[in-house]
């Protein structure tokens, strides 16, 4: 019996596309900051509205637990955020040294101060198990319907589609329109397709935090539908 875990025949894990993640002094953020903080981060950086490989990471607290669940009245709610919590940007790497002009920015979000603090650059994780917290979805659209619209998606990307798992619908609010989401996990996915997914991402919207995949650790604490 032959058993290679480790093919040396995989392709080399393509680099040019990673996150920043800024350390952030704030104590509260309204839960539906997608807006405000898109606003603010392409005031500071006008350039990023053209760079179509660019995003930026909605802010996450306690909360959040293992990435699915969130409060879900955007009126009332606030995320509670501890000095642990950070603030990403995914960026191609020649933009790294422009985004370094975030670094000290103190920003408004709807009336909730948002300093930024230094960065670091996290190259992007290879794991078998992605999940994207927010991935635009129609509001009429059923969740079988948008299970099978993202394995097609994939399909186009050449991403093996083998395991995927729909999450929590929420809505982000822009002054003009509702934004209709929800979340997703792909599984089982070899290091290459990891990647290159994280790359790509999914849909639009990547400027209000839609279509970005991060590395999840596990499935199981996800797999009941009511946990997330």
């Amino acid at each position: 019996m032959f058993w290679d875990e480790n093919p040396d025949d995989l392709p080399d894990l393509p680099e040019d596309i990673v996150d920043v993640s800024f350390r952030i002094d704030c104590r509260c953020l309204p839960l539906d900051h997608a807006h405000a903080l898109s606003r603010e981060i392409q005031a500071a950086l006008p350039w990023l509205a053209g760079e179509t490989r660019a995003g930026i990471h909605l802010i996450h607290g306690a909360e959040s637990g293992n990435g699915w669940y969130r409060p879900q009245d955007p009126e009332h709610d606030l995320l509670h955020l501890s000095r642990r919590a950070r603030f990403r940007l995914r960026l191609p790497r020649e933009r790294l040294q422009e985004a370094q002009a975030l670094a000290g920015q103190a920003l408004d979000l709807d009336g909730y101060a948002l300093k930024l603090g230094e960065a670091n650059v996290l190259p992007l994780q290879p794991m078998p198990a992605l999940m994207a917290r927010y991935v635009v979805s129609d509001d009429a659209e059923s969740e079988a319907d948008f299970m099978l619209r993202m394995a097609e998606a994939l399909r186009a990307l050449e991403v093996p589609v083998s395991k995927l798992l729909c999450g929590r619908a929420h809505v982000l609010n822009r002054p003009d329109e509702a934004v209709h989401t929800r979340s997703l996990m792909v599984a089982d996915l070899d290091p290459y397709a990891s990647v290159m997914l994280q790359r790509a991402g999914l849909g639009p919207y990547r400027l209000l935090g839609c279509g970005l995949f991060i590395g999840h650790k596990d499935v199981a604490p996800v797999q009941n539908p009511q946990g997330f």
